[in-house]
């Protein structure tokens, strides 16, 4: 594209009056051009050439170059615990349709029987697992929401909602999971 532009602008200075008074060795230079060499190749030795060069192409560093902020961390841990609260649900609905007809028991009742029979440990992990995502998806949606009014766009804020989004998710979470457990 530079090297068109130039070629553009050498023919305009030699359009120009007086061009000819003003002709050096240099612009001459300007506006010689090369011919293009073609040639026809089957579609294999195309895709050959195409292997090569990609090859040699280099490859962008993204994640191993970048220090990793509450930002761009946030945002992914949104999504993952948005997918696997989704996907979490989607799975137990459809296991309680089929349950009547596989002989599975996943009433309420049934459920909580079983969980309460237990090591309290494993409890505090089932619920940890399960409350974890569910408050930081919860905390980080309403810092979102707040970001949809215009609200808490500097950088200095967006770090502070950031962190401020983790410690309320990992207290609220042990929180919950502790609840009615001991």
């Amino acid at each position: 594209m530079l090297a068109q532009r130039a070629f553009h602008q050498a023919l305009r200075r030699a359009a120009a009056p007086g061009a000819v008074a003003n002709f050096t060795p240099a612009s001459a230079a300007l506006m010689q051009s090369r011919p293009v060499a073609t040639s026809t190749m089957s579609e294999p030795e195309g895709r050959k050439i195409l292997e090569k060069q990609r090859l040699n192409r280099p490859v962008s560093p993204h994640l191993q170059i970048y220090r990793p902020q509450i930002t761009w961390v946030g945002s992914g841990l949104n999504r993952i615990t948005g997918v696997a609260l989704s996907g979490g649900l989607y799975l137990y609905v459809a296991a309680y349709v089929v349950a009547p007809l596989t002989g599975w028991h996943l009433e309420s009742q049934s459920v909580a029987a079983a969980v309460a029979a237990w090591p309290v440990l494993a409890k505090l992990a089932l619920k940890t697992t399960i409350a974890m995502p569910f408050t930081y998806h919860s905390f980080n949606g309403v810092r979102h929401l707040m970001w949809d009014v215009g609200m808490g766009f500097k950088n200095k804020q967006v770090i502070q909602t950031g962190w401020t989004c983790v410690a309320l998710s990992v207290a609220s979470a042990v929180g919950l999971a502790c609840y009615g457990t001991f």
